[in-house]
């Protein structure tokens, strides 16, 4: 596998696996080709590179994506907050490059998948592969023209940020344990804050929420139970699932817009 032009050691290897965890073998037939000096993490992953059984089998892509889990995690700290908070529940995380004045066209392009990550970071996105993109390119999402967006999202300072964010460790349906009652839930609010520090201390955040079940935007409080929302999700009805809550935050910086956004499905 020849490294595409302005891509990594560390980039192209996370390809692969994300190609090996996809079952997508014929994207990725061959691991990225070595190079001197690729530092210790390369080393790690080839060496467990090793350690994968042929596929595409069931067992050799949950391998690989346990592999491409922890080689993620160790890349930064960023991807191992993005992962310990959000990654065992229903939502999608992306960040991509500010090239507007309107914001707005930006998120549209994060949450079309058109644009990458401008550091090479973790996105959290289960629906990236599926095809009902091939219909639905923003799936899960139907997002309104750029024109749209004021209609439906309120500004929240930094402090609420962390809040909306924190809460997306939850359910949807059923949660057995809010964060609010969780033993561990500054440790959430710290990964939290460490996935909006990315953004500095200039970043301006907004929420699709309305209110919360207390009448105001303490989300941690109310729990993702207790949000009510101006919905960003398509109606589509597909593969037996229907989509119903969602709860968003959008940062934006000079050069930056991170996309975090909770999905409630049954």
């Amino acid at each position: 596998m020849v490294l595409p032009p302005g891509g990594t050691v560390l980039d192209a290897l996370d390809a692969y696996l994300e190609a090996r965890w996809d079952g997508a073998v014929g994207q990725a037939a061959e691991v990225p080709e070595q190079r001197a000096g690729e530092g210790a993490l390369a080393g790690w992953v080839r060496e467990r590179l090793r350690e994968l059984p042929p596929g595409p089998t069931a067992d050799s892509a949950l391998r690989a994506g346990t592999l491409l889990r922890e080689f993620r995690s160790r890349r930064s700290a960023w991807n191992a907050a993005a992962l310990r908070l959000l990654d065992d529940t229903y939502t999608f995380v992306a960040t991509g490059p500010r090239r507007h004045d309107d914001w707005a066209h930006d998120v549209r392009a994060v949450m079309h998948r058109s644009v990458r990550d401008p550091r090479g970071w973790i996105r959290l996105d289960g629906d990236r592969a599926g095809d009902v993109r091939r219909a639905l390119p923003a799936y899960p999402f139907d997002p309104p023209d750029a024109a749209g967006f004021p209609a439906r999202l309120r500004s929240v300072d930094a402090d609420t940020a962390v809040g909306a964010l924190a809460v997306m460790a939850e359910e949807w349906q059923g949660e057995a344990a809010p964060v609010r009652t969780r033993p561990d839930r500054d440790a959430l609010q710290a990964d939290a804050r460490v996935l909006l520090d990315r953004y500095g201390a200039g970043a301006c955040y907004w929420t699709n929420a309305t209110t919360t079940a207390a009448g105001g935007l303490d989300f941690v409080a109310a729990g993702l139970a207790g949000t009510r929302s101006h919905s960003f999700l398509t109606s589509a009805y597909v593969g037996g699932l229907d989509l119903l809550e969602d709860l968003g935050l959008i940062a934006v910086s000079a050069d930056e817009v991170g996309v975090f956004w909770s999905i409630g499905a049954y």
